[in-house]
């Protein structure tokens, strides 16, 4: 057979069928990669012809299996590709060849290479528009069973023909054939549009293996969803498929396939098909595989037995819950606990344990949710549930304990991470089961850990104060655990953690240490029980596995208890001294520690007591302060950076410790400043050290952007203060701080953000209006943007700024009229108006906030709103312009809520809004040639209402 050439064709090409074979043994054999690719770009050419539908004919004649499986492959790229070309007379027939070549391919003992592809080539003519195959499964296996292509139109009106009388009849050969054929258009119609194939007609298969039937049903449930009468067929196989999971070689398989299917569509199954399921599941055979689980052992048919019997239990949830007499439910049940007592540790063994989790979740829930549901009504279900609910906790208590160190140190770091999220999960069952089971879970699980500190057995105890720790947050009546909780945290919990006799673990010292910032309320209400824990706390701090933990422990604890441990001071200053001494201290250990006892300095009733105190803290901060100048001298950098920033850090934290406790009333109405008694107190001796570190800091370390941050965190301090305190400086302080930055200052953002935080907190009363510093702050505001330039080049100092500016609104806007500052006002409207059509989203959306507080209306004097009235005169038209150009396309819709405020503020407070927007609208600058002036004028209609 020769091959007509045409002129998109190469002259190199094969121009025979004889040629086109040696191409195609060409492609499979080594070489190099330019001559591959050259032989595949003259094959596509060939198929793309119009002699590639004859082509594809000539090929599978071959003696070849790869020239065979390219003449099938060329039938699949024609339809894909040159459907539309091919004449409508000429569709028919192309099913029968199609048809033909298929049959007689399998009656020659063809192998799965070329059938396959066949099947493809079929799959790809069903899915062409405007064909009517509508029983495609029935006519392919007539064809099958006959030997060749049978007529589809004569077999379709003989209306005798069923699929189910037809199939008994096939060879093997033949059966797998139309298997791979339902498999492969299923898959490929779930991948098309449902409204744009032949979806209602197609066949249903009566007869599948597994992998079918899921594909089937998983169809199913997406095109069928409310069309139950259509999954008949597909129903006759379930029996069949059950059937299968007794069946030694096909258990496994079939056990996953009807997990997937219960999971997300339980509907498929009836009610007599749940019924041989369960007895499977109960089935002896079932247990054999559940116990090899029980071992230890996680092997492959196992695991899909127990993903089985766990889809099982999600799909019958309500039953499982509401019939528990049932003694198949019971079985049931007691196989769903065994889930969770696997050998192994989860995440790294005990690859189960996870899943049976998880139902023991959605059970828990369940059960809540129906509880709730009865309202007062006691249902008689419900105890037996809660016994469920606590043995599988029983199980998980066993099921988190941690391994033995040398077991741990060979996990990987997965295994360690999904261990983590496994106890973390047991957390949420925890707080979940409180609900139901109240206190007596937590008095049972302090008597296991009242057991294991008797026995010293260390991991079971640090699994006990685990579980009682996730239920700490769940206690709302303290009344109900504090006898409990006295017994544990009273006995020899603590003594005994320090003994080192005793070769706790780490990890047992740790969750002790938890416990404590747990129950810090406890230690709050029994007072008593402060010093052992405290003994212990500190005494942890030498070990550095736990001087982190033990810090935080001692830092809410102080924070708590200060008043309690006023007259102890003394000793906690001598304790960080000690600590002091240790080698190795992390920063972070010091900082907590620090301000714990800053709590506690807070707390001390005398002023004198108080300010000798705290200098001495300060003397603390005050080493690492010339520690870091000395590193600086010496060149050591980053020796310096760490000093500096963890004496800048213990400040803040000192500062914080010593604000009023939340609870203390403060008197809003006769708030004075407290600057103004401030400087005849002892306290200004240490207010003066304090900056001096901070200045020292700054100075040695100007160019550090913690350093900056934490300076910030100093100075905010003492803004949230109504009463005279060492960190409520003066607002010069601030000013100076402000003033002294320019753009090359790392985290300049924070630098603004303080100074609006300072305008914020002086604007509740006029007594404490700070005019001066308010001025100072505009200018230099100017002075920064002016430089700036663009708000795009720097996104987060221009939103800082703009935020900033939005701050004087309405209470400063006083300070604009300053002849200092009545200069600078146009910069600074300017900036905002350029920064709400910048493609940076934090400056366009502060700009957009300046705006809205600007259009809006306030009570003002006369002077101040003849100003407003100038700016909103001058500017508010360009306000109107860039505002229609934000919400007309050139913003996100993310933001069109945050955006669009400046427009409500104008339509609702400003006279002229009508007018400004209408020009905008019609401006030759309007972004959308697709907006009519039909659409703008119903626009401006509608938003004017």
């Amino acid at each position: 057979m020769s091959i007509n050439h045409s002129s998109s064709q190469a002259s190199g090409d094969p121009r025979s069928v004889e040629e086109v074979e040696k191409l195609v043994q060409q492609l499979y054999l080594p070489g190099p990669p330019e001559r591959i690719s050259e032989i595949q770009n003259s094959l596509q050419r060939l198929q793309r012809t119009d002699e590639g539908w004859y082509l594809a004919d000539a090929l599978l004649q071959s003696q070849d299996e790869k020239v065979r499986f390219f003449g099938a492959l060329t039938f699949t790229i024609k339809i894909n590709s040159d459907w539309d070309t091919l004449k409508d007379a000429d569709r028919g027939p192309l099913l029968h060849r199609l048809l033909h070549w298929l049959t007689r391919r399998v009656n020659a003992g063809e192998g799965s290479l070329v059938i396959r592809k066949l099947c493809t080539s079929l799959v790809a003519y069903f899915l062409r528009p405007m064909v009517t195959w509508n029983r495609c499964l029935l006519h392919l296996v007539c064809c099958l069973r006959q030997g060749d292509a049978v007529d589809y139109e004569q077999l379709m009106s003989s209306h005798d023909q069923d699929a189910a009388q037809v199939i008994p009849n096939l060879s093997k050969a033949q059966l797998l054939t139309a298997l791979w054929f339902a498999v492969t258009l299923v898959e490929e119609v779930g991948k098309t549009s449902h409204a744009s194939i032949q979806t209602s007609a197609v066949d249903a298969p009566t007869y599948s293996q597994d992998a079918d039937v899921l594909a089937w049903v998983t169809y199913a449930h997406a095109v069928w969803l409310d069309k139950a009468v259509h999954l008949g067929p597909l129903r006759t196989l379930t029996p069949y498929t059950i059937r299968l999971l007794w069946h030694q070689d096909l258990s496994e398989a079939t056990a996953d396939c009807l997990g997937d299917i219960l999971n997300p569509f339980s509907e498929f199954f009836t009610a007599k098909d749940l019924e041989h399921l369960v007895g499977f599941l109960i089935s002896e055979q079932a247990k054999r595989q559940l116990s090899i689980l029980l071992g230890g052992e996680f092997e492959s048919e196992p695991m899909a037995v127990a993903r089985l019997l766990l889809a099982y239990g999600d799909a019958m949830i309500q039953d499982l819950v509401k019939n528990p007499d049932s003694s198949t439910i019971q079985l049931v049940m007691q196989e769903l606990l065994q889930l969770l007592a696997c050998e192994g540790s989860a995440g790294a063994d005990d690859d189960i344990c996870t899943p049976a989790l998880e139902f023991w979740q959605s059970y828990t829930e369940f059960l809540i949710d129906s509880l709730y549901g009865a309202e007062d009504q006691i249902e008689p279900w419900i105890d037996t549930a809660k016994g469920y609910v606590l043995q599988a906790i029983e199980f998980c208590w066993v099921k988190i304990r941690m391994p033995a160190e040398n077991v741990l140190a060979q996990w990987t770091s997965d295994a360690k991470g999904d261990f983590k999220a496994f106890r973390a999960d047991v957390e949420d069952l925890l707080q979940s089961s409180y609900t139901l089971l109240g206190a007596n879970i937590f008095d049972q699980l302090a008597n296991l850990a009242n057991e294991a500190l008797k026995n010293h057995a260390w991991l079971h105890l640090e699994a006990t104060l685990f579980c009682l720790n996730a239920l700490s947050e769940c206690i709302s009546d303290e009344n109900v655990v504090d006898a409990t909780l006295s017994g544990l945290l009273g006995s020899q919990l603590f003594s005994n953690m320090m003994d080192s006799t005793l070769a706790i673990p780490y990890k047992t010292q740790q969750t002790a240490v938890t416990t404590i910032v747990s129950f810090t309320a406890f230690f709050e209400r029994n007072t008593q029980f402060l010093p052992p824990m405290l003994t212990f706390l500190f005494e942890s701090l030498r070990v550095h596995a736990l001087a982190a933990v033990a810090a935080k422990a001692i830092y809410s604890t102080c924070d708590s208890c200060r008043s309690s441990l006023v007259a102890e001071v003394g000793v906690f200053v001598h304790q960080y001294e000690v600590l002091l001494g240790l080698q190795g201290v992390e920063p972070g250990t010091k900082e907590r520690v620090i301000g714990a006892i800053a709590a506690i300095v807070q707390a001390i009733p005398t002023h004198e007591e108080k300010v000798g105190s705290f200098i001495e803290l300060i003397d603390f901060v005050d080493r690492d302060v010339k520690a870091c100048q000395v590193s600086v001298r010496t060149g050591s950098l980053e020796q310096a950076q760490e000093k500096g920033l963890c004496a800048l850090r213990c400040l803040v934290n000192m500062g914080k410790s010593m604000q009023e406790p939340d609870g203390v009333a403060i008197d809003l109405e006769h708030e004075t400043s407290p600057y103004e008694i401030y400087d005849s107190q002892r306290w200004a001796s240490s207010q003066e050290r304090i900056l001096r570190c901070l200045y020292a800091v700054r100075e040695s370390l100007d160019r550090d952007g913690e350093i900056t941050e934490a300076s910030c965190q100093i100075l905010r301090i003492g803004y949230k203060e109504t009463s005279p305190g060492p960190f409520v400086f003066p607002p010069k302080i601030t000013e100076d701080f402000v003033r002294n930055s320019n753009l090359q200052t790392p985290r300049l953002e924070l630098v603004l953000d303080t100074a609006g935080a300072m305008l914020t907190r002086h604007t509740r009363t006029t007594a404490t209006i700070i005019d001066s510093t308010a001025t100072a702050f505009l200018l230099h505001l100017s002075q920064l943007i002016t430089a700036m330039g663009n708000p795009a080049d720097e996104p987060e100092v221009s939103a800082s700024c703009i935020d900033l500016a939005a701050k004087y609104i309405p209470h400063y806007l006083h300070i604009f009229l300053h002849p200092q500052c009545r200069e600078h006002v146009p910069n600074l409207i300017m900036f905002a108006l350029q920064a709400m059509i910048c493609q940076e989203i934090m400056p366009r959306r502060c700009a957009a906030f300046f705006w809205a507080s600007l259009l809006q209306r306030y009570e003002l004097s006369a002077d101040l709103q003849a100003m407003v009235d100038s700016i909103l005169e001058r500017y508010g038209p360009q306000a109107a312009l860039v505002i229609i150009h934000n919400i007309s396309g050139e913003a996100a819709r993310s933001e069109l809520e945050t955006l669009a405020d400046p427009l409500k503020k104008m339509i609702f407070a400003q006279p002229r809004a009508k007018q400004w927007l209408s020009d905008a609208l019609y401006s030759n600058t309007f972004p959308s040639s697709k907006v009519g002036d039909a659409e703008k004028r119903i626009f401006l209609q509608q938003v004017m209402r």
